[in-house]
């Protein structure tokens, strides 16, 4: 995934508040119970803290490394051995706990497979994906099992990548 040169160039710190913020507004829309959601998008990220200046790029094109098929199936096997450890403990999977782990495993190893391209590349896309599918399924504790995934990956994926190549971003 390149940026264009010909697009502005936001300064990065602009860029990762927005993006935090909306994967935020998605994950709460999308999460929360029906009774706590609000419309997303109604307040604005506190962006006073950022300069105000946009300027185009004067650098070459980022782009991110592709995934790594053989680092994905082992974050995929840490992954799907931790959700199940994880949502073992809760009694409102009951028989249907093995199939909410492969359905959310599938959808990260997917993920993994074809987008993850190492450190600030990670979405919260999937994690939405798994408690939608959990949800249209009729399986139970659909956000549960993603605020489990997204909290495993976001202490393990990047680190782990990082491992995996040998750098200490």
């Amino acid at each position: 995934m390149a940026l264009s040169s010909t697009l502005p160039y936001f300064h990065k710190d602009i860029v990762l508040s927005l993006i935090h913020h909306l994967h935020l507004h998605l994950f709460h829309f999308f999460l929360s119970p029906p009774s706590q959601k609000r419309t997303p998008f109604l307040s604005r990220p506190n962006t006073s803290k950022f300069p105000e200046l946009i300027c185009r790029a004067a650098a070459a094109e980022y782009k991110f490394p592709d995934p790594i098929p053989e680092f994905a199936e082992a974050e995929t096997e840490k992954f799907r051995t931790h959700l199940m450890k994880k949502l073992s403990k809760k009694d409102i999977f009951g028989d249907s706990l093995q199939e909410v782990v492969d359905i959310c495993t599938e959808i990260f190893s997917t993920y993994l497979n074809t987008e993850y391209g190492g450190p600030v590349s990670l979405l919260v896309m999937p994690f939405i994906d798994m408690a939608v599918t959990l949800n249209d399924k009729g399986l139970p504790g659909g956000p549960r099992a993603a605020r489990a995934a997204i909290k495993w990956a976001q202490d393990h994926v990047d680190k782990d990548w990082n491992a995996w190549r040998g750098s200490d971003n």
